[in-house]
């Protein structure tokens, strides 16, 4: 048995098997997929954009600030010792970095601090300092105080001077255009794959009456009966511009083809039908005739020996006919549906008087019954259920071989329907002939009629081959058990074979 996370594994590899997936979540995860790669390469020029526009913006203002910091710090003429400081200089901003290199050291450096003082850089940031080139072209590095982007040039004077502005601002600027375009982007998918779930399902809408319109067929019971196969595809749906009308209108199309076939089959089953119970009807007086003249030779005429025999075996034969006529007719009024004639039937009294008949035409079988305790009642045809029993019984005694024992039970289900069952434990029923037990005139052996094939028959099978079978006592069976709204199953194998006929607990209908 199928436990549970046996099932959560199933499910789990069910869904990451995109086949298995629905045509309409496919749909809609492909455009996802499309949408949100568009998104990405928006994002990421538009990145790309922002990021040089503000590093070009940065550079001016750098390029800027160095020609302001190289002017202010030039010495003065006559004391170049004393150099005045470019931070002073007007129009330098806050986080504005300054530093001299004077022979390969550095002689003075700081930056801006946010209350317009200066404050002085650490001996690691020198390194940094001295390490840039002296060509002019503008880099980021990372210091103690932050990110820069810096400039070293050499003035005209000899030192080389480093200018340097935060790029704090360019960073939070790139920050924002990136979660105010990933939150956008967000809703932005959000809204267009709700709207596009719906207007895709709404596209496939026909598909699923398609789906509808094929599962509605393929629960019709097609194999027997009169069908009514008036289920079509919309007008709506079966146009043939497009192509699930197109679809629509060829599923109508084969629709109908099956309609005709079946009208035609039952037009063909009636006739069969009609001919079948016209020919019984009018087969039971001449057997009648036969069988009366029959004994009434026996009674008035001297016969010899051989010849008694053969009256004896013309008796036999027409009795073995009417049997048959018998059962023709019956399964053509079952065929027909004809009404049944409702009753309570206590099926353990039944079981009890039909085996009490059978051990008196067999009691070399071992004949046992498995009744409940209080009596199991059911609304049916009493002679027709007498008559299932006693076919099943019937076939247990002609087809196993003396010594067998026939188990005969009744029991009441969980669910209220009626259980009843014949079992014996004879050699069973050949495995290729179990799926067609039930069908008219089946046998397992058609060439065995002698009593020799009799013995050797198989099992409990209702159509096997002894003398005296016509192949028709489990068709009957199954045909007057489903009349009554019940079910009949066997199963076998050697040493154990068992008929079980279930009968609903509601009252059948007449």
């Amino acid at each position: 048995m199928p436990t549970l996370s046996g099932e959560i594994r199933r499910d789990r590899r069910r869904w990451l098997d995109p086949s298995t997936w629905h045509l309409r979540t496919r749909l809609v995860l492909v455009a996802m997929a499309l949408l949100v790669a568009i998104c990405g390469a928006v994002g990421l020029f538009s990145y790309a954009s922002m990021d040089s526009f503000l590093t070009q913006q940065l550079d001016r203002q750098l390029t800027e600030a160095s020609r302001r910091s190289s002017d202010f710090g030039r010495p003065p003429q006559g004391n170049p010792s004393n150099r005045p400081d470019p931070l002073d200089a007007r129009g330098q901003g806050i986080g504005t970095l300054f530093a001299r290199i004077d022979d390969g050291n550095v002689s003075s450096s700081g930056f801006l601090a946010s209350d317009a003082t200066r404050a002085s850089l650490s001996p690691a940031d020198d390194q940094v300092l001295l390490a840039l080139g002296h060509d002019g072209v503008p880099v980021d590095r990372t210091l103690s105080t932050g990110s820069y982007r810096l400039v070293a040039v050499e003035a005209p004077y000899g030192d080389v001077i480093v200018t340097g502005l935060p790029l704090a601002e360019k960073q939070n600027t790139l920050s924002s255009l990136v979660w105010t375009f990933v939150f956008v982007s967000l809703g932005g998918l959000v809204l267009i794959g709700m709207a596009g779930t719906v207007l895709i399902r709404r596209t496939m809408k026909p598909l699923e009456q398609l789906s509808e319109v094929a599962t509605q067929v393929s629960q019709l019971p097609l194999d027997a009966g009169e069908v009514a196969l008036a289920v079509r595809v919309p007008p709506s749906n079966a146009h043939p511009g497009t192509e699930v009308g197109s679809v629509g209108h060829a599923l109508n199309l084969m629709l109908d083809n099956v309609a005709k076939a079946l009208e035609a089959r039952q037009q063909s089953e009636t006739k069969v039908r009609q001919f079948v119970a016209d020919a019984s009807h009018e087969l039971r007086t001449p057997l009648t005739a036969i069988r009366g003249y029959t004994e009434l030779m026996r009674m008035t005429e001297d016969f010899t020996p051989d010849g008694k025999k053969s009256l004896a075996r013309v008796q036999s034969q027409s009795e073995r006919m009417t049997t048959l006529v018998e059962d023709l007719l019956l399964l053509a009024r079952l065929d027909e549906g004809q009404p049944l004639k409702i009753s309570d039937v206590d099926l353990t009294q039944l079981a009890v008087e039909t085996v009490s008949d059978e051990k008196v035409m067999a009691p070399d079988r071992i004949w046992q019954l498995e009744l409940p305790d209080e009596p199991v009642v059911v609304r049916g045809d009493a002679k027709q259920l007498h008559q299932v029993l006693a076919n099943l019984l019937s076939n247990a005694r002609k087809h196993t071989d003396p010594g067998t024992t026939v188990v005969t039970g009744v029991m009441r289900s969980a669910d209220g329907s009626a259980v009843l069952t014949v079992t014996d434990n004879g050699a069973g029923i050949p495995p290729e002939f179990v799926d067609r037990v039930f069908a008219r005139f089946a046998r397992a052996d058609a060439a065995r009629t002698s009593p020799a094939g009799a013995a050797s028959a198989p099992g409990a099978a209702g159509a096997a081959a002894a003398e005296g079978t016509s192949g028709l006592g489990l068709s009957i069976v199954q045909s007057i058990v489903e009349a009554h709204g019940g079910t009949v199953e066997v199963n076998s194998r050697p040493g154990r074979t068992e008929f079980a006929l279930r009968l609903p607990g509601e009252p059948a209908a007449a």
